[in-house]
C-alpha cells in the first residue's frame, strides 16, 4: 500500500513526532503525481482547497485531507463528484495530528472497514467519526478557550502564566490556553475562529480583539 503525504514543514514534523508511528509512506512536493498512491495525504489542503479540483479527477486514490477551516462539501460547491471518488476530511492541525485518534469526516460514507483500515495505515489505533463542519470538534472547543483566555489578559483579570496554570491545575489539559495556542500556531488559531465565526454568525467565536492584534502583527 503506497501512501503519499504532501505537508508544510511544520505538520511535516508534527506527523513524524505521532505517538504510533504509521506505515511506510514518501513525502512530496506538490498535490501532482497523486495517482501513484493508493491513500494521498494533503495535510495542507485547508489552506489550498483548490486542489480539489485536480483530486477529484482521481478515483483510484483514497485522500485523506487536512479540513478544519473548510469542510469538503463547500470546497465541491460547483464541481463534479465522480460517484466512485473517495476521500475524507481530518484534524491536521499541529498537536492534534499526534495524538492516537484519527479525527474524521466522512461526508462520502465510505464504509466503516474502509476508514479502520485507513486509521491503521496512519498509525492511529483509535477513530472517531464527526459531523461535517467548520472547526470539527477538538479544533472547536481548544479554539474557543484560546480565545476566552485572550479576552481574559485583555480585561486585566489574570496573567497569561496564571491562566495556563489554573488550566492544567484546574482541568487536567496537557497544556494551557496559551501554550496550546503557541504549539497550534497563532494563525491557525485565527483562521479557525474567523473560519467558524463567518459560517455560523455566533458571537461565542467572535475573535477577540487581543488576539486579532498578535495576529495581524504576526503576519
Amino acid at each position: 500500500m503506497k501512501i503519499g503525504i504532501l505537508a508544510s514543514p511544520t505538520k511535516r514534523n508534527a506527523w513524524e513526532n505521532k505517538e504510533t508511528p504509521s506505515s511506510t509512506y514518501s513525502w512530496v512536493q506538490d498535490n501532482e503525481g497523486h495517482e501513484h498512491y493508493d491513500v494521498f495525504l494533503d495535510l495542507d489542503f485547508d489552506d489550498n482547497s483548490y486542489r480539489l479540483q485536480d483530486y477529484l479527477t482521481n478515483t483510484n486514490t483514497t485522500f485523506v485531507l487536512g479540513a478544519v477551516k473548510c469542510t469538503l462539501e463547500s470546497a465541491v460547491v460547483g464541481l463534479n463528484i465522480p460517484e466512485d471518488w473517495k476521500g475524507i476530511g481530518i484534524n491536521s492541525l499541529p498537536t492534534f495530528l499526534e495524538r492516537n485518534t484519527l479525527e474524521c469526516t466522512n461526508p462520502y460514507q465510505l464504509s466503516e472497514s474502509t476508514l479502520r483500515d485507513i486509521a491503521d495505515l496512519l498509525g492511529y489505533p483509535n477513530i472517531e467519526v464527526v459531523g461535517s463542519r467548520v472547526g470539527l470538534i477538538t479544533p472547536r472547543v481548544i479554539c474557543m478557550i484560546i480565545n476566552e483566555a485572550y479576552y481574559t489578559v485583555q480585561e486585566g483579570t489574570a496573567n497569561r502564566e496564571d491562566i495556563n496554570q489554573a488550566m492544567r491545575l484546574g482541568t487536567n489539559y496537557p497544556k494551557g490556553p496559551f501554550e496550546w495556542c503557541d504549539a497550534m500556531g497563532l494563525q491557525n488559531v485565527y483562521e479557525v475562529l474567523e473560519a467558524m465565526y463567518n459560517d455560523t454568525k455566533d458571537e461565542r467565536y467572535k475573535i477577540c480583539s487581543l488576539l486579532k492584534q498578535e495576529y495581524l502583527l504576526g503576519k
